[in-house]
């Protein structure tokens, strides 16, 4: 464990006490970070209705095209493996109910292979979801066409890398098993065993479509995926004393970890389109449950809407606001004035509406936005500066093209000089 404790500067040694905690100092360490019971057994997606068995499929379709996607953009095994971290850490964040399950899995390849420096385009992930989709749902291959909607799906990805980052509070780092498997199994000189290696290192990929990463360390999840390849294949293991012992991993912790392992494969392939539509069904359900003020479905009472008594209707009328009884003569006198008002729009024929010549911005009171007529009808002095401004713009639209011009001659002459 890498850690640096900084004590701050004025603090005494005990601490200071801020409301009921205690702090003292700051530690910072390269660790994963690994959440508390209550948050692994509480998701934000249960307590929006979603059913368990659909949220963990929705976890390993999701780091699934972060495998398929970061194969196809050729991003090492490790901006993979950040990226279905990442993408587990947010959804134990936020809500599969209110995030786009796509939309985070783009965000989480093209933060990963900027954090492991090996950095893609956002076109080229656009892309390469967009191939993918079109092989799950059998439809004839197409590229994806620069139009409006590829503008607002990259703006929306652009958004959920945001929404990352700020829900993980920057913190991104992920220790990696990768390394770790290679030296424990030259400790154990099981090196030589290729089987053993490559069945462990298979284990070790496949891990990461489940949340192992944030319930274990990666020494442990390590030692889990020799474990579990070694009784595979039958090869024994130093047992007195037990060899993960030297680890630091438990006999419980390793047990675990392979339960959680060998239930992704007894889970059922459900296709992404008919998770993605119990999704639309729980987020519906949750609109409905806003608007009747009832419980959600899962039984957990609403506590979004405010309650009955802070209801706007509910409030009595301030003395200091000058309310007026309905009694009163002054009230009496407003309503025979308003039933007068609308009497006579009633009897007054309707007439088309009339254009009216004033400008929609009064900052920008050009004369563009008013008719021809209008415009003959301007002073010489108001006709003489929307002149000069129209020649002003002018200028200024030429002045950028030449910039343009000049900074395409420029990446001419630089593309011409490498070429050489």
């Amino acid at each position: 464990m890498a850690a640096v404790e900084a004590r701050l500067p004025g603090v005494p040694a005990d601490g200071i006490l801020i409301g009921d905690k205690k702090y003292s100092g700051v530690t910072l360490t390269l660790d994963n970070c690994l959440l508390s019971p209550e948050r692994l057994e509480r998701t934000p997606s249960s307590d929006h209705g979603l059913a368990p068995d659909t949220e963990e499929q929705l976890r390993r379709e999701g780091c699934e095209r972060i495998q398929a996607a970061g194969i196809l953009l050729r991003l090492p095994q490790v901006a993979m493996a950040t990226g279905q971290i990442l993408f587990q850490r947010f959804f134990y964040c936020k809500s599969f109910i209110k995030h786009c399950v796509e939309s985070v899995a783009m965000a989480c390849v093209h933060l990963a292979s900027k954090i492991e420096e090996e950095p893609r385009r956002i076109r080229d992930v656009l892309n390469v979801f967009h191939r993918l989709r079109q092989i799950q749902e059998g439809r004839p291959q197409s590229p994806l066409s620069l139009d409006a909607g590829y503008i607002a799906l990259k703006s929306q990805v652009i958004k959920a890398e945001r929404r990352v980052l700020k829900e993980l509070g920057f913190c991104v780092h992920v220790k990696h098993p990768h390394k770790i498997i290679v030296m424990y199994l030259q400790v154990l000189e099981c090196e030589k065993n290729s089987k053993l290696v490559q069945m462990a290192w298979n284990y070790m990929n496949d891990s990461l479509r489940t949340d192992v990463f944030l319930r274990f360390s990666a020494e442990s999840v390590s030692c889990a995926c020799i474990y579990l390849s070694a009784r595979t294949l039958q090869i024994p293991l130093p047992s007195e004393p037990p060899w993960f012992l030297l680890f630091g991993a438990t006999e419980e912790e390793l047990r675990d970890i392979c339960h959680r392992i060998l239930r992704l494969y007894t889970l059922p392939r459900v296709p992404l389109s008919s998770l993605q539509q119990c999704v639309s069904k729980c987020r519906q359900a949750l609109e409905v449950s806003r608007v009747t003020g009832g419980v959600q479905p899962n039984g957990t009472p609403n506590l979004v809407d405010p309650p009955a008594s802070f209801s706007p209707a509910s409030k009595t009328a301030s003395p200091a606001a000058g309310a007026v009884s309905r009694d009163s003569p002054l009230s009496v006198q407003a309503m025979k004035n308003a039933r007068r008002q609308l009497q006579n729009g009633l009897d007054r024929p309707r007439q088309p509406p009339r254009r009216s010549r004033s400008v929609s911005s009064p900052v920008r009171s050009s004369s563009s936005s008013l008719s021809p007529g209008h415009r003959r009808r301007l002073p010489e002095r108001d006709r003489d500066r929307d002149r000069d401004r129209d020649r002003e713009r002018a200028r200024e639209r030429e002045k950028e093209r030449q910039r343009e011009r000049e900074r395409e001659r420029g990446r001419r002459e630089r593309y011409t000089t490498q070429r050489r």
